[in-house]
């Protein structure tokens, strides 16, 4: 779409949708490429940089983040930024300091988005913008990919820049791509991506190369539904029927328990997550507490109580845990799961003391692994789930070539939300 498009269907639905916290008008940038959204976690220059709190993270900073200027650079135009979770500190989400966005596949009743990075999800299924950017620290980028119905593509650490995004927990952080199809996303990734002289360390990803490749005689690790904990039906049934049809695709589908470091994963990366993220803001909690999400205070002092000694225990036995997983992934090209047990609930019954939707995206991050997640079909209620394909260390490819793969089989064919109630 052209940057007047984007703005125009902007204008039009985003006073209800709410997935733009700031609009560029006109747009950031010059050339012909796709349009995209900012997380507003990601610095522009000159822009103050909300982090979802009522209190910037930054007021105006000096540069565009290096994810930013590297999509600029390639001709790509941003129309704005979107919203995020406070501190991107959340999984269902809301947000109680500016407000939260909405589900785009129900004007009716306010659901969940999903978070951190839902006002990028949401612009992307509301066919605001092509692509968005999104950061991933315990499924972030792909969990509201998963409850809006799109892509969502999350490298492993050292491939992307984040240098001007604003950090959560720096052991965990990623920047990933949200778009309508995993060629998009893909290529959102390859532009993004390389050395940046400080934490990406690894070369551009090939998108393209990955794009062609076969997955034709590919085997996937799959978790059996018993073996997944509690999982809504529908998206149980459309879990099932999702690797049926990664098998017609030619990939050979085992089903498999994993090594028990995936389920243990879930709470010490919502240690690190607390500990490190708390060293990060605790001056910014403690003066301002007053005016953000009581719930984001709550987890941030989680980290208050965790010493130096047990954060660094939790970082050996991580690095341990990463050593058995990836030997067991090795024989594997990849690893199936559903990316969220249920999908997006009405947002007034959303519990912020638990944290399902993430149950089985944070060992992604905990692990270093890539991960997407790609739609596998609506539930009784019209609500998106999405299939999450994990893959092996560094393998953004085989993760782009099966998430592609799956695509083409998959019958979804970039099917959007019906919109016009937002208008």
């Amino acid at each position: 779409m052209s940057p007047d498009e984007a703005l125009v269907r902007i204008r039009r639905y985003d006073s209800r949708l709410k997935a733009f916290v700031r609009v560029f008008d006109p747009a950031l940038g010059e050339g012909s490429g796709p349009v995209f959204a900012i997380k507003d976690l990601f610095d522009v220059a000159g822009v103050p940089t909300g982090g979802g709190a009522r209190v910037p993270l930054a007021e105006s900073p000096a540069a565009h983040a290096v994810v930013v200027q590297r999509l600029l650079d390639a001709g790509w135009r941003a129309v704005g930024k979107t919203q995020t979770v406070e501190l991107a500190y959340g999984g269902w989400g809301t947000n109680r300091a500016v407000g939260a966005p909405w589900n785009p596949w129900d004007a009716k009743t306010h659901r969940a988005p999903g978070g951190s990075s839902s006002g990028s999800a949401v612009a992307v299924a509301a066919g605001l913008v092509d692509a968005a950017l999104g950061s991933d620290t315990g499924g972030s980028v792909r969990i509201p990919a998963a409850t809006c119905g799109v892509v969502g593509l999350k490298p492993g650490r050292g491939l992307v820049s984040l240098t001007g995004v604003h950090p959560l927990a720096p052991s965990l952080d990623t920047v990933g791509a949200l778009a309508r199809d995993v060629a998009t996303a893909a290529r959102m990734l390859a532009l993004v991506s390389g050395p940046d002289g400080a934490d990406a360390v690894r070369p551009p990803f090939d998108a393209e190369a990955a794009l062609s490749a076969e997955a034709e005689g590919r085997r996937v690790a799959a978790i059996p539904l018993e073996h997944l904990g509690e999982v809504d039906a529908d998206v149980g049934r459309l879990y099932l029927a999702a690797l049926d049809k990664l098998r017609k695709a030619g990939v050979t589908v085992q089903m498999v328990r994993p090594p028990k470091v995936m389920d243990e994963s879930f709470a010490t990366n919502g240690l690190l997550m607390a500990a490190e993220g708390w060293r990060i803001h605790h001056a910014r909690i403690e003066a301002h507490r007053d005016v953000m999400d009581p719930w984001i205070v709550k987890r941030f002092e989680v980290g208050r109580d965790v010493s130096d000694d047990r954060l660094a225990q939790a970082h050996a036995q991580r690095a341990e845990d990463q050593k058995l997983f990836h030997a067991w992934l090795a024989t594997y090209d990849g690893l199936a799961t559903p990316t969220c047990p249920i999908p997006g609930p009405p947002m007034d019954q959303v519990d912020e003391t638990t944290s399902p939707l993430s149950r089985l995206t944070r060992a992604a991050n905990y692990l270093d692994l890539p991960g997407i997640s790609v739609p596998c079909g609506l539930t009784r209620e019209a609500m998106p789930v999405g299939l999450q394909i994990v893959g092996r260390p560094r393998d953004e490819a085989m993760v782009v070539t099966l998430g592609a793969a799956f695509e083409a089989v998959s019958g979804w064919n970039g099917r959007g939300p019906e919109i016009s109630g937002f208008e």
